[in-house]
């Protein structure tokens, strides 16, 4: 029997390939598979369902990643999924799995972490399950949200001339990582190392306690703005911004003199030869949201704090591309995050 790996496929090619025939036969299920969330119907609101895992030593460090930390990010990037969808977070359910490795007070501290976001986004836990680990920690969550249906923005309702906006600034958890890695390098062996973190203090931050864009999704609303597709940004702009063109079948057009990138982020990036705009096109987990909103919004979008208008979508058959500040044309690529190649 012939082999395939699944490096071969990818994470999202795995998940379609596994998926592609599958089809709901619960009138309740609305949407199933591939978008940010399941859609469900179960009367007045659509319920909304995503569901995350975390593992040790492929999505985070224990090196450096304090429990506390990484329990809060773990329940704020479900979180993002929802608002991904123009909806509320309501519930978690929270499994682990634990190896022999840490105490009760390390779950104790763990789950600090993820009862404090649940806190600052009024979501309540309400179950979950624990088993023993033969390798390290495993986080896996599940989080529930209502939305009305008018109000729910898939990846697939791009539409041609749509403007391209996203919120906040892109590329800056990509080098917080990169930053604890070099010092985790550092320190290696030497137990009076200086580490560098003095002034990276939001680099840091922006790895370690990423935030769901709630304020994004409310500052919409009020300036009376309905995205027409939108993703959370975890795995990287272009590949987010090219799941979005996939699915609604355009073309898009962004500009790099728009990209918002942070100073520091830019900064360090040069300090360590690396190009800035390639961690803001493809460095992942800023939890920023990406989506499009009709042209005629444009007025409306102006005022909004923290958004930026960064390309339009064009004609699937121009492509999907990148203009310089030298107005030189670049195909964007899928170079984000993807779990089988690492």
């Amino acid at each position: 029997m012939a082999r395939t790996e699944i490096a071969a496929l990818g994470e999202f090619g795995l998940i379609r390939h596994l998926t592609k025939d599958i089809k709901p036969v619960q009138p309740s299920t609305k949407k199933a598979v591939g978008d940010d969330c399941a859609v469900m119907d179960f009367g007045t609101k659509k319920v909304l369902m995503t569901t995350d895992m975390l593992l040790e030593g492929i999505h985070f460090n224990l090196e450096y990643v304090p429990l506390k930390h990484l329990g809060y990010k773990a329940a704020v990037v479900n979180f993002s999924d929802i608002y991904a969808m123009n909806g509320t977070p309501t519930q978690i359910t929270v499994s682990l799995g634990i190896s022999k490795r840490f105490s009760v007070e390390d779950i104790e501290a763990l789950y600090s972490g993820i009862r404090l976001a649940c806190e600052r986004y009024n979501v309540d836990i309400v179950g979950g399950d624990t088993c023993a680990s033969m390798n390290g920690l495993t986080i896996s969550i599940t989080c529930l949200g209502v939305a009305n249906a008018k109000d729910i923005v898939y990846r697939n309702g791009a539409k041609l001339n749509d403007l391209i906006c996203v919120s906040g600034n892109l590329g800056t958890a990509y080098m917080g990582l990169q930053l604890l890695e070099r010092e985790r390098l550092v320190a290696q062996g030497d137990e009076k190392a200086q580490l560098a973190f003095e002034g990276k203090e939001y680099l840091l931050e922006r790895q370690l306690k990423p935030e769901a864009r709630r304020d994004m999704i409310e500052a919409l609303r009020k300036a009376g703005v309905k995205p027409t597709a939108m993703m959370d940004i975890s795995d990287g702009l272009s590949s987010e911004l090219l799941h979005i063109c996939s699915q609604s079948n355009v073309g898009c057009c962004i500009y790099e003199d728009k990209l918002p990138i942070d100073f520091e982020a830019a900064a360090l990036a040069e300090e360590m030869n690396l190009n800035i705009v390639t961690c803001a096109l493809n460095g992942g987990e800023d939890y920023e949201l990406l989506f499009t909103c009709s042209l005629d919004d444009y007025e409306k979008l102006i005022p909004v704090d923290d958004l930026y208008i960064i390309g339009h979508i064009t004609k699937p058959e121009y492509g999907c591309n990148l203009i310089g500040r030298n107005g030189e044309e670049l195909a964007l690529k899928a170079q984000g995050w993807n779990a089988f190649n690492e």
